[in-house]
């Protein structure tokens, strides 16, 4: 069996954590990480003991919800709670972080952002991570959780081949297999 890189298993945690999210606008995580390690992980939701979006919906100002605090945030906020130093860490983003959590990830020291999704990226969030030179990077999450996902991506295959034999039209398989791969490998 091959071990997952780093890059992936900390995106698969910071994925894990948007699980958590109780925003239903965009479910994010985040994982701070130095020296191969998890010092920090946060997931976008309202304050401890708050109301959630959930439970109430978003509280939307200028098309954004300001009832949440973004993972990013979180886990920095975490940090800080614990007396755990950010400076020279890395940070695993399931979406590419807004302008003020960038502003937030200079000011704390970490000098790499790895980002599965490009979200809103704004122009200013990218300069600013230039000029501080803090090293961004799109990671694609690959879906690494199922451990199972090759075997049933194999056995849906196995399916459309014996369906194309049995004389269905080319037109479904192809859509069948398109949905296939959406399902098992480009799911996020």
């Amino acid at each position: 069996m091959d071990r997952i890189s780093w890059d992936q298993y900390f995106m698969a945690q910071s994925h894990l954590l948007a699980l958590r999210s109780t925003c239903t606008r965009l479910t994010v995580g985040a994982t701070i990480v130095r020296d191969n390690r998890i010092i920090a992980g946060g997931y976008n939701g309202s304050i401890a003991g708050g109301t959630h979006c959930i439970d109430d919906g978003c509280y939307v100002i200028d098309g954004h919800c300001v009832r949440t605090v973004h993972a990013e945030m979180n886990a920095l906020l975490q940090c800080a709670k614990f007396g755990v130093p950010t400076a020279g860490a890395e940070i695993y983003v399931t979406h590419f972080p807004c302008l003020q959590c960038c502003k937030s990830i200079i000011q704390a020291g970490i000098r790499a952002v790895y980002y599965a999704a490009d979200y809103k990226n704004h122009p200013y969030a990218e300069e600013l991570f230039r000029q501080a030179g803090v090293h961004t990077e799109k990671v694609p999450y690959q879906q690494v959780l199922d451990a199972h996902g090759q075997e049933k991506l194999d056995f849906v295959s196995s399916l459309l081949s014996r369906m194309s034999d049995a004389g269905v039209k080319a037109e479904e398989i192809e859509k069948m297999r398109e949905e296939a791969e959406e399902l098992f490998i480009r799911r996020k």
